[in-house]
Formats: C-alpha cells, sequence, structure tokens
C-alpha cells in the first residue's frame, strides 16, 4: 500500500497522469521498503515488434525488438531515453540497463505493468543510484494481432504505447 499511495501522489503531480490514482499499484511490483521514489518520467514512443518464425513449427508470431520512447518530466521536459536493452538513459549520458521481475496486467489492452531491477550502469549522473524501475499506467503498445505470415517474415511494426516510469533509489 504504500508504493501505491506514493504512485498516487506523484501520479496526481503529473498533468500525464491525473486521474489514474483510482486503479491501485499491484503488490508483486512493490519495489523493496528501503528503496524511495527518485524521479518519475512520462514515456511516449512505440514498442518495435518483428515477424518471425517460431521455432519447431510452430506459427509465425510478432516479437518484440525494442522500445523506442522519449521520457519527460512534469514539466514536460526530455529526462531520458528509453531503448533495447531495456535501457533508459538520461540527458546527462548515465544509463541502467533492467531486468522485468514481475508483471500485471490491469489493461488487456495495453502491454504489461513490470517491475524491473537494475542491472548495469553506465555513466555517471541522473541514472547512477536508481536500483529500480516500475512501469505503470500503460497505454498501447501491445503486438500486432495477425499480419505475421511467410509474406512479412523480418517486417518490423512499431506499435504507439505511453507509460509511466517510476524510478527508485537506496534510502539513504
Amino acid at each position: 500500500m504504500r508504493t501505491a499511495f506514493i504512485v498516487c501522489f506523484v501520479a496526481t503531480m503529473l498533468q500525464s497522469t491525473a486521474g489514474r490514482c483510482e486503479t491501485a499499484v499491484p503488490e508483486n511490483l512493490a519495489p523493496p521498503l528501503e528503496m524511495k521514489l527518485a524521479f518519475v518520467g512520462h514515456a511516449t514512443g512505440v514498442q518495435i515488434y518483428v515477424c518471425q518464425a517460431a521455432a519447431s513449427g510452430a506459427p509465425k508470431a510478432w516479437v518484440l525488438l525494442a522500445p523506442e520512447a522519449t521520457l519527460t518530466d512534469a514539466s514536460n521536459k526530455p529526462l531520458a531515453t528509453h531503448f533495447g536493452g531495456p535501457t533508459w538513459q538520461a540527458q546527462d549520458g548515465s544509463q541502467v540497463k533492467g531486468k522485468a521481475l514481475a508483471q500485471a496486467v490491469p489493461d488487456p489492452e495495453s502491454i504489461p505493468w513490470l517491475l524491473i531491477s537494475v542491472v548495469e550502469h553506465k555513466g555517471s549522473g541522473l541514472m547512477t543510484p536508481v536500483t529500480y524501475i516500475q512501469r505503470l499506467h500503460t497505454q498501447g503498445g501491445k503486438a500486432p494481432v495477425g499480419g505475421c505470415d511467410t509474406s512479412t517474415l523480418g517486417k518490423k511494426a512499431p506499435v504507439p504505447y505511453s507509460a509511466d516510469y517510476y524510478f527508485y533509489s537506496r534510502r539513504e
């Protein structure tokens, strides 16, 4: 509940998330209690899928290749970019790479909400203290339905999405 309250409070401060507090954050997406919210970014971009042949004769399918998004702060100023890895790179060049730990699907029409653990840091700056990331309030971004067949193998499909990313660091 602590995380849901913080997320709700911060969300009301962001224009992009106003009115989303009615959706509580599932407990499996809460970062450890020793974490504190460092900053929040609103992402707008695409999830890029590629049509691939599945192993062992299974049907062809759209597979996530990478995200491409820009994150902005509460003032709508550029904060970071999000790309394959998954990686987030701040305007100052500092980066984190993450690994998904848990997910929830509050909206079946959108990509899942995630709890992500940071597994790699590069550079020094905004991202340096980040240890966990939540992806919440997703809109869109799901793989295309159909259209992946022999004639489209290797074809890419960018699907628009938006989400709020909550970056956490250790309490001092």
